[in-house]
């Protein structure tokens, strides 16, 4: 197991070319959102934008449109119409395959709603997409009762459970995962070949293929809802810059627990929120672009 450090950002950041434009530094789309889980959308692209995604297409139901469009002014909004519950739909799906040929990489789950409407757009999307794609929240729980959705997917995928929605995807139990999570991880990684698996927790660890890299930044102000969506948010905006999908996981985490030190440390871990992370990202970028220009 490695620890990650500093040093690793150093190593694997993506550089910015002088002469790039906002074609040349990554397309993400994301698929979050739902009526009643604005928020979740609203960071995770808030997030994304911070960590320098070219350009941000965020397709959400349009009960959620006016709150959106009024918190993220940079995002590309694409409103479909939903469904009765306010999430996206299988009738949505035609417009996100037309997105998903542009896209560098694709978040899908944060705050999406579990349902058979979101789980047949997750099962389009994992077949369609060969980009990376970043699946969270309620993108795991869906995939916790579809697991065969994994099998025969072109594209390099990106998972980010907490420990109960691990125990759904997995079959453990939480004891047994919190007994040895690097454990865990790693053998969930060999089962499933090829896939990142991001298990958030006290300790973050992010494994593939057996290979498994430890996190210990970041604290327990942290520990609030909208945090997930936050690291969702930089880990997608990485992959779709061109990193390596798992090292975009290893670098997205770090940066995400560096940011939440400085928060804690500006407002208290008792204060601080997901949307405090946000911004003390842009001193986490400062410290990286200092280093490697």
């Amino acid at each position: 197991m490695i620890r990650i450090d500093f040093d690793y950002l150093e190593q694997h950041f993506p550089r910015r070319p002088a002469d790039a434009h906002k074609g040349t530094m990554g397309t993400l789309l994301s698929l979050t959102g739902s009526f009643g889980f604005a928020g979740a959308a609203i960071l995770s692209a808030k997030a994304a934008l911070r960590s320098g995604v070219g350009l941000h297409y965020q397709v959400l139901p349009e009960r959620i449109y006016p709150l959106f469009g009024t918190a993220v002014h940079e995002s590309v909004c694409v409103p479909v119409k939903g469904n009765d519950l306010g999430t996206l739909c299988k009738a949505d799906f035609p417009t996100v395959r037309t997105l998903l040929e542009k896209a560098t990489a694709v978040l899908i789950g944060c705050g999406m709603g579990n349902n058979e409407s979101t789980a047949d757009n997750l099962k389009a999307v994992l077949e369609n997409a060969k980009c990376p794609v970043v699946i969270d929240a309620d993108g795991i729980n869906v995939l916790a009762r579809h697991i065969d959705y994994l099998d025969g997917s072109k594209a390099p995928i990106i998972l980010t459970p907490h420990v109960k929605e691990f125990s759904r995807l997995s079959g453990l139990s939480v004891a047994d995962i919190l007994r040895d999570p690097a454990k865990a991880a790693e053998d969930f990684s060999k089962e499933h070949k090829d896939i990142t698996l991001v298990l958030k927790g006290h300790r973050t660890y992010i494994a593939k293929n057996g290979e498994v890299y430890e996190n210990i930044a970041g604290n327990s102000g942290m520990a609030k809802g909208g945090s997930g969506d936050v690291l969702a948010g930089v880990i997608a905006s990485l992959a779709a810059q061109g990193a390596d999908p798992f090292e975009a996981a290893v670098m997205g985490v770090h940066i995400h627990a560096l940011a939440g030190d400085i928060a804690a440390a500006k407002f208290s871990q008792t204060a601080m929120l997901p949307s405090d992370v946000i911004d003390c990202l842009t001193e986490v970028y400062a410290k990286i672009e200092d280093a490697i220009n």
